[in-house]
């Protein structure tokens, strides 16, 4: 039969059979299968990850505050980033002092007006221990500026930040670098633009008043050996030794230029050189040359010093300029 004539159908009507072609064998695999006999553990390949790195130590944070719905939202807040972890709350300030004591946290946040123990009397023995950053709703002059002598790291005031910024604001804490909201920044320009210390009489409702001394003795601050009455250095009396009063004395005497006066108002305030760098928008290194400088034209070697020689109560010495 030709090969392009079809085969003819059947009586049935349907071609006839062809035989289906034969497939070829299956192909031999590349790869030969497991012996069974070999029990040996194969080597890791190459491509595939090793076990993941450690994840980074979480930054540890105690929250103060009277409020249990403010501590609640905060813990929800901050324990929600990844590297940020609330380890304990208090109530008051003596809570406070006792969970920080306990767990040594990277930063603390603190509210000022809480019973029993306030934050301002609470500062001081919790500064000795952890970076405190206060969050407060406590908008006052007199505190903030108190806080800040006390040694805070910072001052926020509730519904002047975003929760972007407190969470920043509490990695800056542990930093060391100060964060301010607008209420506190206002109180210390106006300060330094008065060009005069605060007044340091009571605060209101008592507060600071509460603990006169620590209930355990925390570990001291460590301090550069030219400005070790740097952070806690009180704001010097009006007064002299003798109790007898002094005049307004003579700063234009020293020589100091604008920015100068405003960082040694500042000094004589009691901030460290990062509330200085924060007030007045410079750099810490700046800070530095001002007040080497300040030190120079005063005749001073230390703060306190220069402080006295400022406000005027520094011992009369008449082989010495002033």
């Amino acid at each position: 039969m030709p090969d392009d004539v079809s085969p003819a159908p059947d009586r049935y009507g349907a071609a006839a059979h062809r035989p289906a072609p034969q497939h070829p064998s299956p192909p031999i695999p590349l790869t030969p299968a497991p012996d069974p006999r070999n029990t040996a553990i194969p080597s890791p390949s190459p491509f595939f990850p090793g076990p993941a790195a450690p994840a980074a130590e979480r930054l540890r944070v105690v929250v103060a505050d009277d409020n249990p719905v403010v501590r609640a939202g905060l813990g929800v807040l901050l324990s929600g980033r990844a590297d940020i972890q609330v380890v304990a709350e208090a109530a008051d300030g003596r809570e406070a002092y006792e969970r920080t004591l306990e767990h040594r946290p990277d930063v603390v946040l603190l509210d000022v007006r809480m019973p029993g123990v306030d934050g301002i009397s609470a500062l001081p023995h919790l500064v000795g221990i952890a970076p405190v950053l206060m969050l407060t709703y406590s908008r006052e002059s007199e505190i903030v500026h108190e806080a800040l002598r006390l040694g805070a790291g910072g001052y926020l005031v509730h519904g002047e930040f975003t929760a972007n910024q407190l969470v920043q604001a509490v990695r800056d804490t542990k930093d060391g670098r100060a964060n301010f909201t607008v209420t506190a920044a206002d109180a210390l320009l106006a300060h330094m633009r008065h060009g005069t210390p605060p007044q340091r009489g009571p605060l209101p409702e008592g507060l600071g008043s509460a603990l006169a001394t620590a209930p355990v003795p925390p570990p001291p601050h460590t301090a550069e050996p030219s400005e070790s009455l740097s952070q806690l250095q009180p704001v010097v009396g009006q007064s002299s030794v003798s109790g007898g009063s002094v005049s307004t004395p003579n700063r234009q005497q020293y020589g100091l230029s604008s920015r100068e006066v405003e960082v040694m108002d500042l000094i004589a305030s009691g901030m460290s050189n990062q509330q200085i760098a924060a007030t007045c928008f410079i750099s810490e290194k700046t800070v530095k040359n001002h007040i080497n400088r300040i030190f120079t034209k005063l005749h001073s070697a230390t703060r306190s010093e220069a402080i006295a020689h400022w406000l005027g109560t520094a011992p009369r010495n008449p082989g010495r300029q002033p």
